[in-house]
């Protein structure tokens, strides 16, 4: 009797359907309904008898692949495809599917019409007689991909240009050698100077203290020298977005601090919102890999939030670990405390 999946999956190849008839109803199921998902998805589908490797089933893009314009690939070989070192790869991972009895996936680089190119396939076992694959080519994905560690080669480079300049440029200067900004004892100074002429003139002022977030796991592993990286990446995002009248320090070996002056707490948090949209998209490069710069910000004004110097550091310390414990990426305004009357 001859399998239903069989006659609706595939009339028009009989060698396939004949195929299909071979397998018992739920693997000839199976076996339609993922040829059906993948060609919808633009994959390659084969399907080949182990007994005498030949393929008994090629979907019609495997088909263009090989230059069968009038004919199918169905009835071949992979020795009268390929090469033979091609030929002995395939072989080897057939035998590794068939061994471990699941899906397995592999890339594998091809001579075709004279080109290069490159495809996942993905196998599986289907009884003990077939291997179905499912061919996805990456040819101008791994393009692209070459292209883009080039350019991120170049601009690590470029970096690291910049910073030695840079460096050469403040030697003497008081500034942090890493990030070219100011330093703690500078920090203070022109905090107190802020904090009186904002009392003498009544005006206000922001403190923004910042975190650098921790690496993710991948990045981590690349050591100190990814620390670097990421604060030297920082200053230059600080140096190019604070007004010369503003005052930006280095305060801690990943903490960072922003005085904005005759700024409220408003005008602040959006400055500091649009920063850290420009750190996120700011490329920070290390052997070729992206780090990534992710901050998390803590906002205090004076004299709404605090009027004092400890209790004002204190505000935007306490903003800042809100960030980090709302999971860092974040920009928190330390709240304005309202008098009771009595």
């Amino acid at each position: 009797m001859d399998n239903p999946v069989a006659s609706a999956a595939a009339p028009e190849r009989p060698e396939f359907a004949q195929w299909l008839n071979s397998l018992d109803v739920d693997q000839a199921q199976t076996a339609a309904n993922v040829l059906a998902m993948a060609e919808l998805l633009g994959a390659f589908v084969t399907v080949k008898s182990l007994a005498n490797g030949r393929y008994v089933y090629a979907s019609k893009g495997m088909d263009m692949l090989f230059e069968r314009v009038e004919s199918t690939i169905a009835g071949s070989t992979d020795a009268d495809l390929m090469r033979i070192d091609e030929v002995q790869a395939m072989r080897r991972v057939e035998q590794a599917v068939m061994a471990q009895g699941h899906a397995v996936l592999s890339e594998h680089r091809m001579e075709l019409g004279g080109r290069r190119r490159e495809f996942s396939v993905a196998r599986m076992a289907l009884g003990g007689e077939h291997v179905m694959a499912l061919w996805t080519e990456r040819t101008d994905e791994r393009h692209r991909e070459t292209h883009l560690q080039r350019a991120l080669q170049q601009i690590e480079q470029q970096q690291k240009t910049m910073e030695q300049l840079r460096r050469e440029l403040q030697q003497g200067s008081g500034r942090d050698d890493v990030s070219g900004l100011y330093l703690r004892a500078q920090f203070d100074d022109q905090l107190l100077r802020e904090i009186d002429l904002s009392t003498r003139e009544h005006r206000e002022f922001a403190l923004v203290l910042i975190a650098l977030d921790p690496l993710p796991p991948a990045n981590a592993e690349l050591g100190e020298e990814a620390q670097q990286r990421m604060l030297e990446g920082m200053g230059r995002m600080l140096r190019a977005n604070t007004r010369a009248m503003d005052a930006a320090c280095r305060v801690g070996p990943h903490h960072f601090a922003v005085l904005l002056s005759g700024v409220g707490l408003a005008t602040a948090h959006a400055r500091m919102e649009q920063l850290r949209r420009q750190c996120i998209a700011q490329i920070i490069v290390l052997n070729g890999h992206d780090l990534g710069l992710s901050l998390s910000m803590g906002v205090a004004s004076f004299p709404h939030t605090a009027s004092k110097q400890e209790e004002l550091l204190h505000a935007s310390q306490t903003a800042v670990q809100e960030a980090q414990r709302r999971g860092g990426n974040q920009v928190v305004l330390a709240p304005i405390p309202f008098a009771t009357e009595i």
